[in-house]
């Protein structure tokens, strides 16, 4: 007796049309069934092409742990694009008046698979972007907790993303590489073996997507970010934080105390690029990927560069070095540089901060932001 197999079926779909990608992959499973449903397919196929054009329904997007640094700013980015009510974020803690005031938000606890179904179901959903996590710092201090998110939660959003045929995006990282992989720069392939609880699930959440994205055709997604610089979100546990937290501290006392020894490089982003690479990484055709996981670059520093730059602007900034053992550790277990060339030749990649544009940026920003909150600026 064969065993069940779950086809994936797009939530556009008329007349029980499958998912390309899974019917692509129908013909080697070892059902007979399989085959005249491919010749079936085939027809419907050719009838769609001759007498239909293509849906043009915009997405229905649900992003998941949407409190945290990048949740917000890429469903700004989204709803521009398409709509405001086609966007909802969800977290499980209560949100801000402005982030109620831009859109759609419910409360939505990954772990909680009854209720995250439901608001797939009730909400439509077609894409599902999954930023639910405990970062690198915070994880180590509470490995239970993060392995329950961050594999537990990642999980529930797997079968639910094959299960209702979703378009499923969850971010890796940078630390998703460990102390015996290349560093500089590390490819999209290669020996990973990472040394945190955080690493360790990013890549189960690489391989986990990877595999039902060949075995059932799930169309899986993943970017592996380097460090994330954003003025609006405070720091959240992550090791490249110090990046964020020196231009605060440049322009409220003048002094930074980082826990990373001064020569410590690590590849980082500017936010802007980040919400770009993914708004057009989950745009990108199907047939233009190469890969399901790849890295995405802009920039490599070190605390004293990033530090030598804003003393361009702000001549006074005091650095002082402190290392922490647990963040210093994690830092020297990462790659110094990505290679993302294969995000370059197959979606067309390219970032638009460098690390100038990045300082002016920062500091004009959060210069910004504390005159508009009445705060004294250094």
């Amino acid at each position: 007796m064969q065993p069940a197999v779950r086809v994936c079926v797009p939530t556009a779909a008329v007349l029980g049309l499958f998912c390309r990608g899974c019917l692509s992959r129908s013909q080697n499973w070892p059902s007979p069934r399989f085959s005249s449903l491919s010749r079936q397919m085939s027809r419907w196929n050719s009838m769609e092409t001759s007498s239909h054009p293509p849906s043009q329904e915009n997405p229905r997007v649900l992003i998941t742990g949407g409190l945290g640094q990048l949740g917000v700013g890429l469903a700004q980015m989204l709803r521009k694009q398409y709509g405001k009510e086609n966007v909802i974020l969800s977290d499980i803690k209560k949100p801000p008046p402005h982030v109620i005031a831009s859109g759609p938000f419910v409360y939505a606890d990954v772990l909680d698979y009854k209720h995250l179904r439901e608001l797939i179901v009730n909400k439509r959903i077609t894409w599902l972007v999954h930023y639910s996590a405990l970062l690198s710092a915070v994880g180590e201090a509470n490995v239970a907790l993060a392995r329950k998110i961050n594999i537990t939660g990642l999980h529930n959003v797997l079968d639910l993303a094959l299960e209702n045929c979703l378009r499923l995006f969850v971010p890796s990282t940078i630390g998703a590489f460990g102390p015996s992989s290349p560093r500089d720069p590390a490819p999209d392939l290669c020996v990973q073996r990472p040394r945190t609880i955080y690493g360790v699930s990013k890549v189960h959440g690489e391989l986990m997507g990877e595999y039902l994205h060949h075995k059932y055709g799930l169309d899986f997604r993943c970017l592996r970010y380097p460090g994330v610089i954003s003025v609006n979100t405070p720091p959240g546990g992550g090791t490249t934080d110090y990046a964020v937290q020196i231009f605060h501290d440049a322009l409220s006392t003048g002094h930074h105390e980082c826990y990373l020894r001064a020569d410590t490089r690590l590849p980082m982003m500017h936010i802007s690029d980040c919400h770009r690479a993914t708004v057009e990484f989950m745009q990108a055709p199907e047939c233009q990927l190469s890969l399901r996981t790849y890295n995405i670059a802009a920039m490599s520093f070190t605390p004293e560069e990033v530090a030598q730059e804003i003393r361009k602007h702000l001549p006074h900034l005091k650095v002082t070095y402190n290392p922490d053992s647990v963040r210093q550790t994690i830092a020297d277990s990462w790659p110094v540089r990505f290679d993302d060339s294969n995000a370059r030749r197959d979606w067309g990649w390219a970032p638009a901060f460098g690390l100038e544009e990045l300082v002016s940026d920062m500091l004009r920003s959060i210069r910004d932001k504390r005159t508009n909150e009445g705060l004294p600026v250094s």
